[in-house]
């Protein structure tokens, strides 16, 4: 198991909850300064430098239940409330989402590019608050520094950590299931079409060599998918196209979430004072 999982883990399952929270917020027409304080509330506890300083130094995943106190608090560090069932639904979103993106990952270096879009769509919704910006950057540096000089080895240790964390996640969830790329078991339906991998190509042809190294033959045989060309390599800098798109942001089109906020949490949003924090 890799020692350097965690904060991948973390910084994506809290990018996916910032998503649906955004959504619902929206949804439910908060008021706009009101929805803005609690997302930077909870972008401000989310980046807090000591937890980063601890998150990023390697150790072992946290257990299911000790992550998902982490963020029961870390959904709660602003002035909404959300009650049992929402948190549940909210909780089951977030993961089954990331589990899907891990597995559609065409490399497992590109993880790394999943990650980035999730701190892209982060910094997006700071971007009127700059000290909170600020923390935001200093971990899109953080993760730079540890992450990008890593083989493809260990990245592959990090995707295989990720997957044995969700192996036994199969939680149905209404927009997967709706988009059919989720079974009533709660399995998902992986694609056999689309680009390969970056530094790949397309199967269906075996070739063969001589000794000397000079090509002598080729055998073309069916590969059982649609696959097309590698697109281009995302930037793994700060800035940047990442190319891939998981990671983006589902909920940025209207459609339903399973995840509401109970009918407190929308009158504390409304009535409660700005400056007040929970």
């Amino acid at each position: 198991m890799s020692s350097r999982t965690l904060p991948l883990l973390f910084i994506n399952l809290g990018g996916e909850m910032l998503y649906i929270l955004d959504q619902r917020l929206r949804a439910q027409n908060i008021p706009t300064d009101k929805a803005k304080k609690v997302m930077n509330d909870i972008i401000t506890t989310m980046f807090n430098k000591k937890f980063l300083e601890e998150l990023f130094k390697p150790q072992e995943l946290y257990s299911k239940k000790a992550l998902r106190t982490v963020f029961d608090r870390l959904a709660h560090a602003s002035i909404m409330r959300l009650n049992q069932a929402s948190m549940d639904k909210l909780y089951d979103l977030m993961t089954m989402a990331f589990k899907y993106q891990v597995l559609l990952c065409p490399r497992p270096k590109d993880l790394l590019l999943v990650s980035f879009n999730h701190m892209d769509a982060i910094k997006d919704f700071v971007r009127d608050a700059p000290s909170i910006l600020n923390q935001v950057d200093e971990t899109y540096r953080q993760l730079i520094e540890m992450y990008t000089a890593l083989s493809g080895g260990e990245f592959q240790l990090i995707r295989q950590t990720l997957l044995v964390f969700f192996q036994d996640m199969h939680i149905r969830v209404s927009i997967f299931l709706k988009d059919k790329v989720q079974n009533s078991n709660g399995r998902f339906v992986l694609p056999t079409s689309g680009p390969v991998p970056c530094g790949t190509q397309i199967p269906g042809m075996i070739r063969m060599f001589s000794c000397t190294g000079e090509e002598v033959r080729r055998l073309q045989f069916p590969s059982g998918g649609g696959y097309t060309g590698a697109l281009r390599e995302g930037s793994f800098q700060m800035f940047g196209e990442r190319v891939i798109k998981l990671g983006t942001n589902m909920y940025s089109v209207s459609r339903p979430v399973e995840t509401h906020m109970s009918g407190t949490a929308k009158n504390s949003a409304q009535h409660r004072p700005a400056h007040q924090q929970c």
